[in-house]
């Protein structure tokens, strides 16, 4: 595959003062609780140039790579995760992959996304319409890939993303989609949190993990003024004891 470079100066500047990408895993609350974090500005960018994305289609796209780089800390080895979504709006589809390696790759159904009025907001409920989230796992040696389907209820991918884990998997779950755009419209910040409750995590414990997730300034914004994804973690999560366990590169592909 021949890749587009990202041609922007002050962009590719900003891009090389930052933290290098990578997917970043934890233990919070004495094991009760796991958590993966990815720092992901030069993965979406490079997105954004090769499949030569507006604002819009940087976003939608952007959710689900960040999405499916997270998924993919669930696979091990050659292993690889897909992420697709079929819906009736004007978004139509968005389908994702990525390798227990930290390679992401996918595209957009419709691009550009069609649009019957002027974009006031990135609120994509309306735009996803009525649809599909599917997951599936695609793992080496196994004759079938392991799936599940749920029908999208907010329209909003990190939200559909945990109650497609809560219904399909029956595992609590909090998941953070974060892309931060300058004054130019340029990706200048991109991560995301995944978590997940271990077996025998308590409920007053989630709770407090939601209610303390929900106060965090932007993870886009906060990589974009040059902070690891690392330290945003080991700083906001520090009272349930963070334990750092792994860092895997993360990568267009």
């Amino acid at each position: 595959m021949i890749i587009t470079e990202i041609s922007k100066a002050e962009l590719i500047q900003h891009l090389a003062s930052l933290p290098d990408d990578g997917r970043e895993v934890f233990l919070l609350h004495d094991g009760q609780v796991r958590l993966t974090a990815i720092a992901a500005t030069t993965l979406i960018n490079q997105m954004r140039a090769n499949h030569d994305l507006g604002l819009l289609e940087t976003y939608v796209l952007g959710q689900a790579y960040l999405s499916a780089g997270i998924l993919a800390s669930t696979v091990k080895e050659r292993d690889r995760v897909q992420l697709n979504i079929e819906c009736g709006g004007p978004i139509a589809g968005v389908y994702t992959e990525a390798w227990a390696n930290g390679a992401v790759r996918g595209y957009l159904k419709h691009n550009p996304i069609p649009l019957e009025k002027p974009l006031e907001s990135l609120d994509l409920n309306e735009l996803y319409g009525p649809g599909f989230l599917t997951i599936t796992r695609i793992l080496e040696g196994r004759k079938q890939p392991f799936s599940g389907q749920v029908m999208m209820q907010y329209g909003d991918l990190a939200k559909d993303l945990a109650f497609y884990f809560s219904q399909s998997e029956q595992t609590p779950t909090l998941i953070i989609l974060s892309i931060h755009f300058d004054q130019q419209g340029n990706v200048d910040g991109s991560g995301a949190i995944f978590i997940q409750a271990m077996p025998g995590c308590d409920e007053e414990t989630l709770a407090q993990l939601e209610d303390l997730s929900a106060t965090l300034p932007s993870l886009g914004s906060s990589l974009a003024s040059g902070e690891s994804v690392k330290h945003f973690v080991e700083a906001h999560y520090a009272p349930f004891g963070v334990q750092y366990l792994e860092r895997q590169e993360v990568t267009f592909s």
